[in-house]
């Protein structure tokens, strides 16, 4: 349902309002002309029934500790409980791993080395679930041991801290070495933990970091790392430096010498941040105004496609929208043609011949409204008077007793 709102809310009838040809344009039924306006720093209008629809993405399960979740449809599997094929050693290229594989889940053989991905990505949401030995032994550090590393670079500490407390930033679900987690939610030894992790890493440019990266982290469901800004890759004993990270790199988990399992490892791949040339959210000017540019160049090569001998309305409203996001000149005589021939065919009518077309007439002049709230066209755009004079002289603004 859509709040009420103070600001001017305009709905064209479905006549009016036909989906872009192009793909990335929202759906028919959608509103135009309604919310504030595109500025300079926001290419979209708020409520923009031009913006592209979120992809659909099937939701997946939850895990119990008897049997993992199912991922989301979009999800990259890493690791399902049957194969390692997707994992090698971390010393050379395509040398096997000896971890093994045991009742679904694979297990670090103490000695062997860190495992890695083949497969190598960058910014991610990445779902790995966990278990430290049943019988708890040792203390602190020595205690259900190990890591994940992001890119190979930043390591989530893996950690039976149940009941068995350690330098807090070697916690478990900590950054380790940088930033202890907000709590500690874990559960009994023996038992699967759930990490749900969203990494994006740092982005720099000439040398100059423009976004540090940031690490977000649940563990069963509880927040241990809230929105945390990186200070470079992690390490031991040693403070981290800042400083740029390759675009991708591969998923490392480590041998710390305990037998941790780890089943149903997969990850999302994440879309690009505003300084890698995402669209949306608050963009520089320049960045705003060609995105802009290029919306309005999609609905003016659009508008020709809806041309109907029975209705003019459809393919004018389509060039009213480009003025929207562009004030080009050859666009707004169009506007202004078609306008003038629309508001002309009206005013041959009869009352009898316009009342049909009232929610039509009603939606255009509303539509002239937006524009020139926002200066787009001048309060006293001709189209504009004559509608509204129409509608004046039917009484079709008059309020209900």
């Amino acid at each position: 349902m859509l709040p009420r709102m103070k600001s001017l809310r305009i709905f064209l009838p479905l006549a009016v309002t036909f989906s872009l040809s192009i793909p990335a344009f929202a759906a028919s039924n959608l509103p135009r002309f309604y919310g504030d306006a595109p500025d300079e720093h926001h290419p979209w209008a708020i409520h923009d029934g031009n913006r592209p629809q979120p992809a659909v993405v099937t939701p997946g399960s939850f895990s119990t500790q008897d049997q993992p979740g199912k991922p989301p449809s979009d999800a990259k599997i890493l690791f399902d409980g049957s194969s390692l094929t997707k994992w090698e050693a971390d010393e050379g290229v395509n040398q096997a791993t000896k971890w093994i594989i045991k009742d679904g889940a694979m297990e670090c053989v103490p000695g062997s080395g860190f495992i890695r991905t083949k497969e190598q990505f960058g910014d991610c949401q990445l779902h790995v679930e966990w278990a430290a030995p049943t019988k708890a032994e040792e203390d602190s550090q020595g205690r259900g041991n190990s890591g994940i590393f992001l890119m190979g670079l930043v390591e989530i500490q893996v950690l039976d801290n149940y009941n068995n407390p350690t330098y807090p930033d070697g916690f478990a679900s900590s950054v380790y070495g940088q930033n202890p987690p907000l709590v500690n939610a874990l559960r009994a030894p023996g038992e699967y933990q759930t990490y749900d992790i969203v990494f994006r890493r740092p982005i720099y440019k000439d040398g100059k970091v423009v976004d540090p990266g940031y690490v977000t982290v649940f563990v069963n469901g509880v927040l241990t790392q809230d929105h945390f800004p990186l200070e470079g890759g992690t390490g031991h004993m040693g403070r981290s430096h800042p400083g740029p990270f390759p675009e991708k790199g591969p998923l490392k988990l480590q041998d710390h010498g305990n037998p941790v399992r780890y089943r149903n490892i997969w990850y999302r791949e994440l879309p690009p941040r505003i300084v890698e040339g995402s669209t949306d959210g608050y963009l520089s000017t320049e960045a705003t105004m060609a995105k802009r540019k290029q919306i309005a160049a999609s609905l003016r090569e659009d508008a020709p496609k809806l041309k109907n001998d029975q209705d003019i309305v459809p393919e004018m409203s389509r060039w009213m929208e480009s003025l929207v996001y562009e004030k080009d000149a050859a666009a707004y005589q169009v506007v202004e043609k078609m306008s003038a021939q629309y508001t002309d065919s009206l005013k041959a009518l009869s009352k009898e011949q316009l009342a049909p077309k009232k929610d039509q007439i009603r939606g255009v002049r509303d539509a002239f409204r937006f524009l020139a709230k926002f200066k787009i066209v001048p309060q006293d755009f001709p189209a504009k008077v004559a509608l509204q004079k129409i509608i004046d002289e039917q009484g079709w603004d008059k309020k209900r007793k």
